[in-house]
């Protein structure tokens, strides 16, 4: 059982921890950017970019943790 923790976070580097932590901030960073659209359709003049500027950043993030990983 403890293996199916494991097994994934050590594919990509890291420990169960880091990867809980990781993938929490990713999640809650997403979580914002999905309020931050629902806002923006009543009130089309607020956070007009925030969350294709969320993707885009996540994107890099996810981008670099995923090339670090295969090294």
């Amino acid at each position: 059982m403890l293996q199916a923790f494991n097994q994934h976070p050590s594919s990509v580097g890291e420990t169960y921890g880091q990867h809980l932590a990781q993938a929490s901030s990713f999640g809650a960073t997403l979580i914002a950017a999905g309020a931050a659209c629902l806002v923006h359709a009543i009130f089309p003049f607020l956070f007009e970019r925030t969350a294709s500027l969320c993707v885009q950043r996540l994107h890099i993030q996810m981008s670099a943790r995923s090339r670090a990983a295969k090294t």
